[in-house]
């Protein structure tokens, strides 16, 4: 506790940031101290000096829901200056928040510029190459989620670690044993390819119609008259479990089932021999019929949830397989 408290208190820099909506006082060691909220009852993480609580799945640091990471730079280093910039960590260490160990950066930047991160990568896949070609089969496999040598460090250590880990990128004969974390796949590019457009086709469902759908279904749920009304009674219907689509390659299970305005979001689990498990559909009323749209498919149900989120006009945070494969 005591160190804690010492390491709070070691700092040069302090800053004035909003940040999704709430306004943080941050220091450049990383610490971050969020304010009260005008005529609002004051919450438990409110006032009070912290480095954040780190996430067990991405070893991120966090204050309620938002990362730290985000809220420092965007303190010290200025608004993300695009969707294509991700936070990166110099170091690779995510507990370490410290200003001069953040930089807004592109995914592919975070290859090219990062030795340290080109060096995880060799070691994890055994080359460049063979990670862009299949960046879901590491030769390492056991050291994907690793964060266990992460904390928050000093000035001092984070300087000592950062010539260190460069020391180690730069040597020809760097550990085999290294450990390559989630943060790996934030430096794969995003390469977006235009869908082919298909045209809105019947469905097997007498007053249901498809688009972006090649595969005829039967949509069971679906009510037999197409009114506004019957939009509401579609999403009633559409529980967890329930089948959402048939068709020659199985039953489409349902996930999730919301409604928005004029419209209802459905993620749904594919049959068992699909590659991307997961699916996102957006049912709307068109010339009378209940129009399905396939709106992607996923690897993970993450990615299909945050495909969800954004249609139903959420934010998701945080990213997800999906994003870079």
């Amino acid at each position: 506790m005591g160190d804690h408290a010492n390491l709070l208190s070691q700092f040069e820099h302090e800053m004035i940031a909003t940040y999704r909506g709430d306004g943080y006082r941050v220091r450049d060691n990383g610490a971050v101290c969020r304010q009260r909220r005008p005529m609002t009852r004051k919450r438990p993480l409110d006032e009070v000096w912290t480095f954040g609580v780190p996430n067990a799945s991405t070893g991120y640091m966090h204050i309620g829901p938002e990362v730290v990471h985000r809220i420092v730079a965007t303190a010290f280093h200025g608004e993300q200056p695009s969707d294509k910039h991700i936070v990166d960590h110099i170091d690779t260490n995510r507990r370490n928040n410290r200003a001069e160990n953040l930089r807004w950066i592109t995914r592919l930047d975070n290859i090219l510029l990062n030795p340290v991160t080109r060096r995880r990568i060799e070691i994890a896949y055994g080359s460049i190459e063979t990670f862009f070609e299949n960046p879901r089969a590491p030769v390492n496999s056991d050291g994907i989620k690793n964060f266990e040598w992460m904390r928050t460090v000093t000035k001092e250590e984070a300087e000592e670690s950062r010539a260190r880990l460069q020391r180690w990128a730069a040597s020809d004969t760097a550990s085999k044993g290294g450990m390559l974390g989630e943060w790996v796949f934030g430096a794969k590019p995003r390469i977006d390819v235009e869908a082919e457009i298909v045209r809105v086709v019947p469905s097997l469902t007498p007053n249901a119609i498809q688009r972006n759908w090649r595969t005829p279904s039967t949509f069971e749920q679906c009510p037999d008259v197409c009114t506004p009304e019957a939009l509401t009674e579609y999403a009633r219907r559409l529980t967890a479990g329930s089948v959402f689509a048939r068709n020659d390659y199985g039953d489409s299970l349902t996930v999730i089932a919301e409604q928005g305005d004029g419209f209802i979001s459905i993620v749904s689990n594919q049959p068992n021999n699909s590659v991307k498990g997961w699916a996102v559909a957006k049912v709307t009323i068109e010339d009378g019929k209940f129009l399905h749209e396939a709106m992607g498919t996923y690897f993970t149900p993450e990615g299909a949830e945050k495909k969800h989120c954004g249609l139903m006009g959420r934010p998701f945070e945080g990213e997800t397989f999906d994003d870079f494969v």
